[in-house]
């Protein structure tokens, strides 16, 4: 089946991240949110509408308007 984003031009979206609204570009994938929040080389555990996404389907799954994702990073510290 042929990607429904690569045929229509891109626009914009409001997810909300960690419970603020968000303007993102639409079709845009787990990994690539998690990219563009500054967090591409961190270890991070994404859920999206409270299911959790594994870091093998980041690519894979695709945000859709209104969706909630939750960011959630380890803090070291002692």
């Amino acid at each position: 089946m042929e990607d429904d984003c690569r045929k229509k031009p891109v626009g914009t979206m409001k997810v909300v991240v960690n419970g603020s609204d968000k303007v993102v570009a639409s079709c845009l994938t787990v990994g690539g949110l998690v990219g563009e929040m500054g967090l591409g080389k961190q270890a991070v555990a994404v859920e999206v509408n409270r299911v959790l996404v594994p870091r093998r389907e980041h690519e894979l799954v695709r945000l859709k308007e209104g969706d909630v994702v939750e960011l959630v990073t380890l803090v070291g510290g002692g």
